[in-house]
């Protein structure tokens, strides 16, 4: 169907514009990425080279893994607000399991709370229709408060971080960092059980219409539990990851991504409505809020601010995106 008015006029230019960026949402957060990169050079001339890069993409993996269980939630309509804490149980368990155990056991032993709380998520949000903002609020209370027990058993025994994931984090080879050994099979399955699987396409149908989903004979409570845990899976893979990037294991390790991976979601072209978007979006979502960052340290602006600022930009993008979709 051409772009055209019902009375065969053609489209205004403004109109043209919001369905070329509908249509392609991929190079306009592209050409975003390439100007914020262009004032950063010009605000501070040299700072963009070979180590830069390799440090944004090192800094930019952790968030766009955390985006892409943001991004398989929101297809369903969702939004999971206990990521951060199943990737902070992650890291902290790890770090202090670490001192006893083998390496191996003890990863193993930290991904066994972030799996707890995907399938409580699952439970409440398939089976009982608990809203999802509520149930992963709840469940991360819940979290939150388990680890602060935790912190008083192992207090004394101090922390060790295993070399693999140190290694991981913060390794460099030939100038590429080495979380993309991660990264890259990650996000190649993401992208491929949602475009390519029965599982992706179910997600994308219960956001668009649950209720003829239902009538088609889907069982609901099957697909949100094992999304859950994916994504809470997901999550604690990430806690592991981040706690050998930045060698420090606290109580509040990856809670300040949370909002930010809501935030690369969205900018990458998902709908918190649900239906729409894709993995590969959020990915250039999460670079461009990286290189945001960067920018924001440059100019010293407080935490706060960069929080506010997130904020603005799940608005406004989400405001943008209800415009665009008016013409379809």
């Amino acid at each position: 169907m051409s772009i055209s008015t019902v009375s065969g006029q053609p489209a205004s230019p403004g109109r043209r514009i919001r369905r070329f960026m509908s249509d392609y949402p991929l190079v306009p957060l592209i050409v975003l990425l390439l100007l914020l990169v262009l004032v950063l050079q010009t605000l501070s001339p040299g700072i963009v080279n070979p180590r830069w890069l390799g440090n944004t993409v090192k800094f930019a993996i952790p968030l766009a893994l955390l985006a892409g269980c943001q991004t398989m939630v929101m297809l369903t309509g969702g939004i999971d607000l206990s990521v951060g804490t199943a990737a902070t149980m992650a890291g902290f368990i790890v770090a202090t399991q670490s001192v006893d155990n083998p390496h191996g056991v003890a990863m193993a032993i930290a991904l066994i709370p972030a799996l707890v709380i995907g399938f409580v998520n699952g439970i409440g949000v398939g089976v009982f229709r608990v809203h999802p903002l509520i149930m992963t609020l709840g469940t991360s209370l819940i979290g939150v408060g388990c680890l602060q027990v935790y912190q008083r058993t192992v207090i004394s025994s101090g922390t060790k971080y295993p070399d693999f994931l140190v290694w991981l984090g913060t390794g460099v080879t030939w100038g590429f960092p080495n979380a993309l050994v991660l990264f890259i099979p990650v996000a190649a399955l993401l992208i491929f059980i949602q475009r390519r699987t029965g599982f992706g396409r179910l997600l994308y149908a219960l956001g668009d219409n649950e209720r003829a989903t239902r009538l088609a004979g889907v069982k609901y409570w099957q697909v949100i539990l094992a999304l859950y845990m994916l994504c809470s899976l997901l999550a604690g893979v990430v806690g592991l990851l981040y706690v050998g990037l930045i060698k420090a294991a606290s109580l509040s390790l990856a809670e300040p991504l949370v909002l930010p991976s809501v935030a690369a979601a969205v900018i990458g072209g998902t709908s918190i409505f649900g239906g729409r978007g894709g993995y590969t979006g959020t990915i250039v979502g999460a670079l461009i809020l990286t290189v945001l960052t960067t920018l924001l340290t440059i100019l010293q602006m407080p935490e706060g601010a960069r929080r506010i600022l997130f904020g603005a930009i799940v608005l406004l993008v989400t405001a943008a995106y209800l415009r665009i979709i008016e013409d379809r």
